[in-house]
């Protein structure tokens, strides 16, 4: 898979796209440096073992969802990435704004809600080598065009399919947040 019109230096320009897989995390941190360049994304079209904060299961359906982990080698001192997480959901919720015009809210420190109910969730996992960050995974699961989840879920979760009442492009949210969230990572990596 490709991203027409990628307007980045890195992340996004490559994708390896799997229509079923257990955790797009999981593969992404168990695969070697060498397998997968600075910016690669792991995209799923369904996750049988998604994985969330806290080793929490992440329900991925079959309505075209974001589900991706991708890869970034900064090779810098861990405090610049503190509020990497934080970073990114302010980089996700400026997507939508920019895209479609809607407020989305974040809950610290990962989550992306509307109506208090859970759209996304974000899972950072790096590796560190003494105060050097060498990898980090970062997982996006986000509820884009599903309509159904299990009972558990029901009060808790929602997508933007449920709360606009439309279809939402998975391709276009990645593109808008690659570009917003890739210039604001190298202002903090450098």
């Amino acid at each position: 898979m490709k991203l027409e019109n990628l307007k980045t230096k890195f992340l996004g320009k490559n994708i390896i796209h799997f229509e079923i897989i257990t955790s797009t995390q999981g593969f992404a941190k168990n695969s070697k440096i060498e397998e997968l360049p600075d910016g690669t994304v792991i995209l799923a079209d369904i996750q049988t073992a998604g994985v969330g904060t806290n080793d929490r299961k992440w329900f991925t359906g079959k309505e075209q969802n974001l589900s991706m982990t991708f890869v970034l080698y900064p090779n810098c001192n861990i405090n610049k990435l503190s509020n990497l997480t934080i970073l990114i959901a302010k980089c996700m919720v400026k997507s939508i704004k920019k895209i479609y015009g809607y407020d989305l809210e974040i809950k610290k420190p990962n989550d992306i809600i509307y109506n208090n109910k859970k759209l996304a969730g974000i899972l950072t996992e790096s590796r560190v080598e003494g105060e050097i960050v060498k990898k980090i995974c970062i997982g996006i699961g986000f509820n884009l065009n599903q309509t159904i989840f299990p009972e558990e879920l029901k009060e808790i979760a929602s997508s933007l399919k449920i709360e606009f009442g439309k279809d939402f492009s998975r391709e276009e949210i990645m593109k808008e947040f690659f570009s917003i969230f890739e210039e604001e990572y190298l202002k903090l990596i450098y």
